[in-house]
């Protein structure tokens, strides 16, 4: 069912096929997703309704904006143990983005000169969470909790209806457990459209965040610059490294809930040696004949898992920190090693009693993360993306006296001697 490569057999080449890969949407879902969004900023509410009706979202009757008050009455109508559940992914969230808010700093590099770094958070930001077929109340959390803490103005929740035009009560509970006071029933690129641009009845935002299918992603990236957004995220990956210690059917069950996102999710196992590998996918037939998703999973591991032979832990590190996944599961004898080694990962789950699920709901830690080899340069979705840095700088006559020859040098290096008047011109005007 899985592809098995020997990482010493690679070639450069392929092993760069590999690895670089990217989350950005194909051409022809950034083209459909570009002229929803120009529909959309043009036509307002009227376009967002027309998109919605032909492509889902809306509510049955075809508006967008849920009362508030339905989201505690949809709390009250949950299971028990379900709620208890949101409320306790709630705290732990809590507890691990409260001491992420960004401190000041302020430098004087010379007598006369300080520097200073404020952050503050921004006004109105959007949280997409998927929906339709699917409830995703976890991915309402993960970003209504640190931007909460960050201290956001506004909160908007955008996700879209089912095709029955109603939304998961337990969606509405997470809003309700979350302090949400602002819901649209919208999904897909026609809602990054609205959340960006506006429309009648919909305020822009200064930034969405929040994970998405491909349309969502190149949605995003269309908007992007207009408004902000955290990053272009694609299909959820996982990659394991495996070695003579790992409990095999603990592996399989990662890498199968990985598949079990959807066709398109990535799942990697890099086995140190052969019998390992083989140990772990002989235990994954066996789970999933317990579980309601299989073919799905099936589909997803036949068309996108990868089984990578390692000769040694040294070779499976340097592959894992060149594909940059978005989960890395460490199921080796010494998982300090590999933290160190695999710097390039978006969220690392290290032992064998840390699986992928843990994280996706309960301990607090982010699940919007980088995807498409995007964790080289970019983490977790934290409280400092909810907000930005300005610079303040101070500047006595002392201090811009000791600064004068340092900028004309460069300005006369640059031809720029306006820029050395601007400082000249001080000396010889002001007193």
């Amino acid at each position: 069912m899985i592809r098995t490569i020997e990482l010493s057999e690679l070639s450069s080449v392929t092993r760069r096929e590999l690895t670089r890969r990217s989350p950005v949407a194909d051409p022809a879902v950034r083209d459909g997703a570009r002229a929803i969004v120009a529909a959309v900023r043009a036509g307002g509410d009227a376009a967002l309704a027309d998109a919605s009706a032909q492509y889902g979202g809306a509510l049955r009757d075809g508006s967008f904006s849920i009362d508030p008050a339905q989201f505690a009455a949809a709390a009250s109508r949950l299971d028990p143990a379900l709620l208890a559940g949101l409320e306790a992914a709630h705290a732990a969230i809590t507890a691990v983005h409260g001491s992420q808010l960004p401190a000041p700093t302020r430098v004087s590099p010379l007598p006369g000169v300080a520097v200073e770094r404020r952050w503050s958070p921004m006004r109105r930001v959007g949280i997409y969470a998927p929906g339709g077929l699917a409830a995703y109340p976890s991915s309402v959390l993960m970003g209504a909790v640190p931007a909460a803490i960050a201290g956001v103005d506004e909160i908007v929740v955008a996700s879209p209806a089912g095709p029955d035009g109603s939304v998961s009560d337990v969606v509405l509970a997470a809003c309700a457990v979350a302090g949400i006071t602002e819901f649209y029933a919208m999904g897909g690129a026609q809602a990054v459209a609205a959340l960006a641009y506006g429309t009648e009845s919909i305020a822009p935002v200064d930034k969405i965040v929040g994970p998405g299918n491909a349309w969502v992603t190149a949605a995003k990236l269309e908007v992007f610059g207009v408004c902000g957004i955290d990053l272009p995220a694609g299909p959820s990956e996982a990659l394991e490294i495996v070695d003579s210690s790992a409990q095999p059917r603990a592996v399989a069950a990662d890498l199968i809930s990985q598949a079990e996102h959807g066709p398109d999710s990535v799942a990697v196992m890099v086995a140190v040696g052969a019998p390992v590998a083989a140990a772990v996918t002989a235990e994954i037939e066996p789970l999933l004949g317990r579980l309601d998703r299989s073919e799905i999973i099936r589909s997803a591991l036949k068309k996108n898992a990868l089984i990578a032979i390692a000769e040694d832990l040294e070779q499976a590190c340097s592959f894992a920190n060149e594909f940059a996944p978005e989960h890395l599961g460490i199921h080796t004898s010494d998982p300090e090693k590999v933290i160190a080694a695999v710097p390039s990962a978006g969220s690392v789950f290290a032992g064998h009693f840390a699986p992928h699920a843990a994280g996706d709901y309960a301990t607090g830690a982010n699940h919007v993360l980088p995807t498409g080899g995007l964790a080289r340069a970019y983490g977790p979705l934290g409280v400092a993306d909810f907000g930005s840095f300005r610079q303040v700088q101070r500047i006595t006559r002392v201090g811009l006296r000791a600064l004068q020859p340092t900028v004309a040098a460069l300005a006369d290096g640059e031809g720029l001697t306006a820029h050395r008047l601007a400082v000249d011109i001080r000396f010889e005007e002001l007193r």
